[in-house]
């Protein structure tokens, strides 16, 4: 029995050892590698810095809006809500989003809203919506902005993302790649 405890012992000092020192240092060396040394993705427009990799507040119906956050898109606090679909307080949030989104959106059927306009994600930071989830608020976009919708609609599908290596994840648009880019627009 005692070599089995320091058997455990000496496992859960190497496993220590190997998981806070070793591999941090090895995910730190080959973030060096890329651009911005694992720093995220930062773009700069107008004199101010953006972090693409990090969900933001669009709450002006002449944005598209991004997926709702349950830590106030703050980097620092980054988490769920916890709560899951049979919680009445977190259907009555869920309802509200829906009420508030279709009030923006008139014209839109509730069947039409993408989920990811109406949840947070897990983390609540998540800074991308799907094609369908941008596509929903072009008329909205357009009408208040004196836009064209099929211009609006082409600079959606000018900023769609593919999956990871064409393989893993769906596709993706970045809401705040495209909200800067509808910035520019003319």
């Amino acid at each position: 029995m005692k070599q089995h405890i320091l058997s455990a012992i000496r496992l859960t000092i190497v496993t220590l050892i190997f998981f806070s020192g070793v591999y941090t240092l090895v995910i730190l060396g080959i973030a060096q590698l890329f651009p911005n040394h694992g720093k995220g993705e930062i773009i700069e427009q107008n004199g101010k810095r953006y972090y693409t990799n990090i969900g933001q507040s669009f709450t002006d119906d002449k944005y598209f809006n991004s997926r709702p956050s349950a830590v106030g898109y703050n980097a620092a606090g980054s988490g769920g809500s916890n709560k899951g679909p049979s919680n009445e307080e977190y259907l009555g949030v869920v309802q509200a989003r829906i009420d508030t989104f279709l009030l923006h959106n008139p014209g839109v059927q509730k069947a039409d809203i993408p989920v990811e306009l109406v949840t947070a994600s897990g983390s609540g930071l998540d800074p991308d919506i799907s094609e369908k989830a941008a596509l929903v608020q072009v008329k909205r976009i357009a009408k208040l902005r004196n836009l064209p919708e099929q211009k609006l609609q082409q600079l959606v599908k000018e900023h769609i993302e593919g999956p990871l290596l064409g393989l893993f994840g769906p596709t993706k648009i970045n809401v705040l790649k495209l909200n800067l880019a509808l910035e520019n627009l003319r």
